[in-house]
């Protein structure tokens, strides 16, 4: 589902780049940044996942360890 819903809480101060092939940055193939502390809180680094595109933009899935910050993230939030 695209857009807000109850069950959603959303990130603020995400900035999405899309990022060329750059030797200054040692970008060595186009691909898209995603950046946000609040997500490195979920997804740390060096941590791989599952993306995919979905109607209205992208899926992110997140593995156990991944759903268990996320959920710690969603209970301060909620608090």
């Amino acid at each position: 589902m695209s857009g807000p819903a109850k069950s959603k809480i959303e990130i603020k101060n995400v900035k999405v780049y899309l990022h060329k092939k750059d030797s200054s940055t040692n970008s060595r193939i186009m691909h898209i940044d995603i950046e946000s502390e609040e997500l490195n809180d979920i997804i740390k680094n060096k941590e791989a996942t599952y993306c995919a595109g979905k109607p209205g933009g992208v899926f992110i899935g997140l593995k156990k360890k991944m759903i268990e910050r996320a959920e710690k993230f969603v209970k301060e939030k909620e608090d």
